[in-house]
């Protein structure tokens, strides 16, 4: 039976691309039989991404059947994977997030995760030397995905071992980094054809902070202003968004990627109270910018408090 192999729910790069990577990995050199699949559609970036090196949108599947084997990368989050999940046949779970809880699988599997900024990365290491081999849109994908969550090396997720990879790939295929990472942060920052509730999904996580459950959202952008001059309409969607998603509030970061800050909507009483007690913020209106906050990962959902 095909394992597939996916990762989180509305898919950025990472989740779009480490699939890919691994189940080539799968087929090629472990000769194991593998499909990457989606778990929903891909934001711009990772759209961009495919085109780029010309790999073909895998098939988006909204559930998976029991007994399915499967290998999950870039999240071990039960909320953010098929409802369904518990009775798959989970095979190996590839990921470089903080550990969740609430997977529980069939028999023991391979579980590898990291503190590194991408999924990717740890696939490169788990690969060895038959990533040499790899064809140019493998290692372009993997590229990518690091680009993208190390947002080109300026988050604070961003390792040494991330850069070096990230060096060692663009040589092989003879990419300019610079160059590459605006093309694609310009991809990442047309929104313009989606929805206030489109973006408010597009790249979120539920976490809950002493049982008040949020959906923290973040848009990374090189055009905040294209973003914030929604923000009427986007805070006018959120308690929509909340109501859907069941959880107590949205909680919307538009990340500045050129100048290294976050934008924090403010909507509500709830949102300045998090504001205020989470980043140590003076919150006088319906946003509030948090210098140097770019990482939902180490410098967002660690510092939520009530």
């Amino acid at each position: 039976m095909t394992t597939l192999v996916f990762g989180h729910t509305s898919p950025d790069t990472d989740s779009t691309g480490s699939p890919i990577a691994w189940a080539w990995y799968m087929n090629e050199v472990m000769g194991q039989d593998a499909k990457p699949v989606l778990l929903g559609e891909p934001n711009t970036e990772a759209a961009w991404m495919l085109k780029r090196w010309d790999l073909p949108k895998p098939e988006i599947v909204r559930d998976v059947e029991g007994g399915q084997p499967c290998v999950i990368v870039d999240t071990n989050n039960p909320s953010e994977l098929p409802a369904n999940i518990a009775n798959a046949d989970i095979r190996q779970i590839i990921d470089h997030h903080k550990l969740t809880g609430g997977i529980e699988t069939i028999v023991p599997i391979d579980i590898t995760i990291r503190p590194l900024a991408c999924t990717a990365t740890i696939m490169a290491d788990l690969m060895g030397g038959s990533l040499s081999s790899a064809p140019e849109a493998i290692k372009g994908a993997m590229l990518t995905c690091i680009l993208s969550d190390t947002l080109a090396f300026r988050s604070p997720t961003t390792t040494d071992h991330d850069r070096a990879l990230a060096e060692r790939l663009a040589g092989d295929l003879g990419v300019d980094i610079p160059g590459f990472a605006d093309e694609m942060f310009a991809a990442k920052s047309d929104v313009s054809a989606y929805s206030e509730v489109e973006l408010l999904r597009m790249d979120s996580k539920e976490y809950e902070v002493d049982d008040t459950r949020f959906r923290v959202s973040v848009l990374e952008t090189t055009s905040p202003e294209s973003i914030l001059s929604r923000k009427d309409a986007l805070m006018a969607a959120m308690p929509e968004v909340a109501a859907e998603d069941q959880v107590t509030q949205v909680l919307l970061f538009v990340v500045d990627i050129l100048n290294e800050e976050a934008t924090l909507l403010v909507p509500n009483d709830l949102t300045k109270q998090v504001a205020e007690a989470s980043f140590g913020a003076t919150v006088s209106g319906d946003q509030v910018v948090l210098p140097g906050v770019m990482s939902r990962k180490k410098q967002i959902i660690p510092a939520l408090k009530l």
